[in-house]
Order: C-alpha cells, then structure tokens, then sequence
C-alpha cells in the first residue's frame, strides 16, 4: 500500500501503460481519475477497479484541449478531495515517415497530444499541489526522448521535449515538495506497438530483436516504475528520466 489514502490521475487510462498505471496505483491504495479519449474502454478500466474493491472514476479527455484538462484536474480534486499524484502517459505515435516527408498536420497533431499535452497537464496538477507543497508528477517519454529512431521525427522530438520539460519544471519546484520525474520506456507490448507490427511475425522479430533481454516489456513493469517514482520510496528523485528498456540504450 504504497500509496494508501493518496489521490491520483492518469491520462491515456484505457490501455496499454496507461491501464496498466490505473490498476497499479489502485491496487497500492490510491483513489484514481482515468481519463482518455476511449470514453468505452477508460469507463471498463475504472468499473473494474471499483469491481475490484478500488476507487475510481472515468472521465473522456483529449489532452490537447485546455478546457478537457482543467475541467479533468478539477473534477478530480471535486470528487477526491486532493490530487497527490499524476501519471501524464497520454500519446500518439502518429505517421512512419522521413523528416523531409513529414506533414505539418502529422507534426502538429503528434506534437499537441504528446507535448503540449504534457505541459497542459502539469499546468492545471501544479495548481493543485502547490497550495499543500506536496505531489508527484510523472511523464511518459520514451527511449525514443533518449536517442534517435527513424521515420517518426514529430514523436522523438515530442519525447525528447518531454525530458527537458521534466528537467527544468523539476529545478522549478524542487524548493516547493513537489517532484517531477519521467519513464522512458523501451519496446513495451501495447496497443501502440501491434498497430507498427500489425501481427507481422518479421516485425515483431525485429522489435524483439532490439531488446538484449530478447523480450518485449509489458505495461505492468512500466507501472511498477511509475508507482514507485511517485511514492515516497523515492523522496529523494526528482528531475529523472527513468529508462526502463531491457538494455536498448545501453548498446
């Protein structure tokens, strides 16, 4: 019970990591806002927490929207009380293509979901946990805001964004209680990676292929990273870009 009695929020709650993130936090005590853009499968997430003895509640969010972020912060604190804890995972992946072939309405779109998206959320959380001077924000980068992948420049850049927006936003609030970390994921088995795999055996191989483990992750060893960095096992991280690959960037 890692985090018993805590408040927390998870963006992009329907699937993959993000459902994942959801059921974890509920599973260590915490009472839990899941929201995503999929009002069928985040509104399942939360019944089934709640099924399960936990508390939560589902609310339709698209994070590139000001209004749908300030009025999700503040539904939750209205529900719950607080807000101690929030995972900023929603993302896209948007369209395979060189840099030179790339749209501006690819560009655009993959950059508001997953950057502006970010910084959105923090924004409204800030709000929340600077009057108590206490909080943990996540954000979901990837090894792709580490190094360089081709054919999805809008994504690495937006991941990379995401790194140093947890950096600076984390010298910001360091004095205040409140830390402000990242996880950067490898090759994790989602919704995200079969839609590029397309149940390709060859692609799949070849993803697999980039793990030394020989394996791809699952969503619940990413959760258990999330979790941790916001509890107070970790009291003393903050400003961290957390790679949890199977080894792909230590090559």
């Amino acid at each position: 019970m890692l985090l018993k009695d805590k408040v927390a929020l998870v963006t992009g709650g329907a699937s993959g990591i993000g459902e994942a993130t959801v059921k974890c936090f509920a599973r260590e005590g915490a009472s839990v806002a899941v929201a995503d853009i999929d009002s069928e499968k985040g509104d399942l997430v939360a019944r089934m927490v709640r099924e399960n003895g936990g508390n939560a509640f589902f609310m339709h969010c698209d994070v590139a929207k000001v209004s749908e972020i300030e009025r999700l912060v503040s539904e939750t604190v209205s529900r719950f009380g607080k807000l101690d804890c929030a995972f900023n995972n929603a993302g896209i992946e948007g369209d395979q293509c060189l840099t030179a072939d790339c749209s501006e309405s690819n560009w655009d779109r993959v950059i508001n979901v997953n950057l502006k998206g970010v910084w959105l959320c923090m924004k409204y959380e800030l709000q929340q946990m600077l009057p108590k001077k206490a909080g943990s924000i996540v954000n979901n980068s990837s090894v792709a805001g580490v190094v360089g992948f081709i054919e999805i420049p809008a994504y690495v850049a937006s991941k990379h964004g995401i790194i140093g927006l947890t950096k600076s936003s984390a010298l910001e609030y360091a004095s205040s209680g409140i830390r402000i970390n990242a996880v950067c994921p490898g090759v994790i088995r989602t919704p995200m990676v079969e839609r590029i795999t397309k149940n390709n055996p060859e692609t799949e191989a070849a993803y697999v292929g980039m793990e030394p483990v020989g394996r791809m992750g699952t969503p619940d060893e990413i959760a258990e990273a999330v979790v941790w960095l916001c509890s107070e096992k970790a009291s003393f991280v903050t400003g961290h870009s957390m790679i949890v690959d199977g080894g792909l960037v230590a090559g």
